[in-house]
């Protein structure tokens, strides 16, 4: 499979203590990685605090071993005043391998947050 256009903004190894039983990767987890890479492009367009309010349905295609490299690609696809979607995928590779496939994807949105909590405008400083 050809990787994403978008940017990289996570990179890390699946260890045991993300798995089940099994040798499979949490879902959760794997949604943990996808909304702090998703955070740190939220973050960035926003200069400042950005919280996640929601995200879009997510099916898992395939799963993440213990060993796996997981790799989250991001891009802001869409911003109003306060709020921010950002586009998500992840993406498993064998420690050895150069395949990499696509495990899932999502739409994360966020809201500019100043020092209360409290929405605020994108574009303020």
């Amino acid at each position: 499979m050809t990787l994403p256009t978008r940017a990289p903004v996570i990179r890390v190894y699946a260890l045991p203590a993300d798995s089940n039983a099994y040798g499979d990767i949490f879902g959760g987890w794997l949604i943990g990685q996808m909304d702090l890479g998703a955070a740190l492009v939220a973050q960035r367009r926003c200069k400042g605090r950005a919280v996640t309010v929601g995200l879009d349905g997510m099916h898992f295609h395939h799963p993440v071993k213990i060993g796996d490299e997981l790799s989250v690609y991001g891009e802001l696809i869409k911003e109003g005043r306060t709020s921010m979607r950002v586009a998500i995928e992840a993406w498993r590779r064998e420690p050895h391998d150069d395949v990499a496939v696509k495990v899932t994807e999502a739409e994360f949105t966020f809201v500019a947050v100043d020092d209360f909590g409290r929405p605020r405008p994108i574009d303020q400083e």
